[in-house]
């Protein structure tokens, strides 16, 4: 137990804290499941009464109001379906929500949130052109607040990974520099160090040997 403490001390005091990128990455998992479970609710509502009979019916009677307000449908004399146009809105909803919590790939998920963006300033629209209150057009605004801060957060982690390749991309271009250097000042020392024969001395050694060889013969 007393040599545990010193240990326990050193991990606390060691133990770095959590990265930018990791935080960020925990909200923007949070956004996109909390806004994804959100969609697919409100998009539920809109194509079948099970989940609320009362709520159903509330928005059948709005789309029929957004339905004559819809841009351009006065000017071109057409009419949109409000049933369709509700179900569209509707099955578009479930589909971006279901992108958002459950599809992996960040692209698809930067699509929906893009397309939801643009919903939820149609749907301000909608409510606008038909006068309706500050209280029905209030959650319009605060989920398109929310889904552009979600479209803030990815972009900034995205931003900071692509820094993060950049910075260690050099640091390992600057090792393998430091690491061919090194070896060719090894190299070089090597050769430096070696000792040189004096020019001359075979030919003078060989000279030698003769010399001795001959006199040995005249003896």
């Amino acid at each position: 137990m007393v040599g545990g403490g010193p240990a326990c001390g050193r991990g606390v005091g060691t133990s770095s804290p959590p990265s930018s990128v990791a935080m960020a990455s925990v909200v923007l998992k949070s956004l996109s499941v909390l806004l994804g479970i959100f969609f697919i609710f409100v998009g539920t509502t809109k194509l079948t009464p099970r989940v609320s009979k009362e709520l159903h019916k509330d928005l059948r009677k709005e789309f029929a109001k957004y339905s004559k307000v819809f841009p351009l449908a006065q000017t071109l004399e057409f009419k949109i379906p409000s049933k369709w146009y509700r179900r569209t809105i509707g099955g578009l909803e479930v589909f971006c929500g279901c992108c958002l919590t459950f599809i992996p790939s960040k692209r698809i998920k930067q699509a929906a949130n893009i397309v939801l963006v643009m919903m939820m300033l149609f749907a301000t629209y909608n409510h606008w052109m038909v006068g309706d209150k500050f209280e029905r057009l209030a959650p319009s605004l605060v989920f398109f607040f929310m889904l552009s801060c979600r479209m803030i957060v990815e972009y900034q982690i995205k931003r900071k990974e692509k820094q993060d390749r950049k910075t260690a991309a050099e640091k390992a271009a600057k090792a393998a520099e430091k690491a061919v250097t090194g070896a060719a000042g090894i190299n070089t020392s090597d050769i430096m160090s070696s000792p040189a024969k004096p020019p001359g001395t075979t030919g003078s050694t060989a000279t030698l040997a003769a010399t001795i060889q001959s006199s040995k013969k005249d003896d």
